[in-house]
């Protein structure tokens, strides 16, 4: 699960098996946990996190949205062309 940010007690991660589907992060900290979608930003999923924290996470994903994307494709697009 490589992290790709820390930020205010959240993890941006992906799972490095997860090879289908359009680029996302998982988001995990605070006692919950969700599914972020980077194109269009939006919530795929959040489970046990507030409103606020929600709000929070799509907000940090906008201002890092280029670092999350890029991680994203570092990983997946190599493994993907030699299928």
């Amino acid at each position: 699960m490589p992290t790709l940010l820390r930020k205010n007690g959240f993890r941006f991660f992906f799972y490095s098996n997860e090879d289908e589907g359009p680029p996302h992060v998982h988001v995990i900290g605070r006692g919950g946990e969700a599914k972020i979608w980077l194109n269009p930003i939006e919530i795929s999923r959040a489970y046990n996190l507030s409103r606020r924290d929600q709000l929070e996470i799509l907000k940090i994903t906008r201002e890092n949205v280029k670092l999350l994307t890029d991680g994203w494709k570092e990983w997946h697009e190599p493994r993907n062309t030699k299928k």
